[in-house]
């Protein structure tokens, strides 16, 4: 197991990356100084039929007492709707300030985990126990928690930190080939902005990270989730170098929201994303044609898309853009590279962006 810890002052907490430590969740909880006691156990329809059992057993090995609670897989369950009905689940639970939720599953169940501990009883501990690789190497850290509005994705949330997060890379053998692929375009990003050796490795190691090899997908599990670490250690609530993860995420969040959620997966739209960030970052940041295709064929190669949907500037997909979080009046806050492993932020105006794109 591979451990380290997110060095937050007051909030900072541990990670812990390897292969079969699901079984061990209840036994680092406890280390972590999570009290036993009544728990939730939040999962989807999908990863609660294979992993729900042996964390419950876990926990309650460690003295916890869970109530699972089952959400629909998908994207649509991130939503308010079915915020709500967590509550009614937690309270009917009595789950009380000394409770904690245990989030078991991908990008959806643990941002809407993490948002419903950060409101129930104005905030309980929440410990993250990503499934999918989007969720391991990206959204269980850094503390964002929330759901979709119908009109844009993300816009209702808070940050909130976890107490835990605990990474079982065996889970991904489970993942569906299409589930399993979208992770890489957060893994991609990484190397964009900040790590150019990192692009190097991937473009060596891809076909056997493909192909679900455990240690190679341990170690750049681990190093994903360093390198979030190190940015949010310095910038927690995205006052600056931390915007810088969002690489391909303004043209991705557009996508998911204006396809209809579910279409793209998140990793597909922000391959997507990141592909049209390339063709506007060689246009306002000078990032050589010979990187931009570099990149473009890395997602390629990782089995996800690069061409905008047909007919993508539509009005729905507009109306996305215009509600970005980093949007300010006319203009957002765009990630570019100038090169692979560099990335920093410049406002520019929708049809500058929207130009770059045509």
């Amino acid at each position: 197991m591979r451990s380290f810890r997110v060095e937050l002052g007051a909030a900072s907490h541990p990670v812990h990356v390897g292969s079969g430590i699901l079984d061990r969740v209840g036994e680092l909880a406890r280390e972590a100084g999570m009290k036993p006691g009544r728990a939730a156990l939040i999962t989807d329809s999908n990863v609660g039929k294979l992993y729900a059992a042996r964390v419950t057993a876990s926990l309650k090995s460690a003295g916890f007492d869970p109530v699972v609670i089952e959400i629909p897989a998908g994207e649509a369950s991130k939503s308010i709707e079915m915020l709500s009905t967590l509550y009614d689940r937690m309270t009917t639970a009595e789950l009380d300030r000394q409770s904690v939720v245990f989030a078991l599953g991908g990008g959806v169940t643990g941002d809407l985990s993490a948002f419903a501990a950060a409101t129930y009883l104005r905030g309980i501990a929440v410990v993250q126990i990503p499934t999918t690789l989007v969720a391991q190497v990206d959204s269980a850290l850094g503390g964002k928690s929330g759901v979709n509005h119908r009109t844009a994705k993300n816009l209702i949330g808070a940050f909130h930190q976890p107490r835990m997060i605990l990474a079982d890379i065996e889970s991904l053998t489970t993942l569906p080939d299409r589930e399993f692929c979208e992770g890489f375009a957060e893994v991609i990003k990484y190397g964009a902005i900040t790590d150019a050796p990192m692009v190097a490795d991937l473009e060596r190691d891809i076909d056997a990270m493909l192909s679900r090899d455990i240690d190679i997908l341990e170690a750049v599990v681990e190093r994903s989730l360093r390198h979030k670490a190190t940015v949010v250690a310095s910038d927690e609530h995205e006052a600056g170098l931390r915007k810088t993860l969002n690489f391909g995420h303004t043209i991705g969040h557009a996508i998911e929201a204006s396809a209809g959620y579910g279409k793209y997966l998140h990793g597909e739209a922000v391959a997507i994303g990141m592909t049209a960030a390339c063709k506007i970052s060689n246009k306002f940041a000078g990032l050589k044609d010979i990187e931009a295709n570099r990149l473009i064929k890395l997602i390629e190669r990782a089995g996800l898309p690069t061409a905008m949907p047909s007919g993508w500037n539509g009005e729905d997909f507009m109306i996305a853009l215009r509600l970005d979080k980093k949007r300010s009046e006319k203009r957002i806050e765009f990630v570019l590279i100038d090169s692979i492993g560099h990335a920093f932020s410049k406002n520019l105006g929708f049809d500058e962006i929207l130009s770059a794109l045509k």
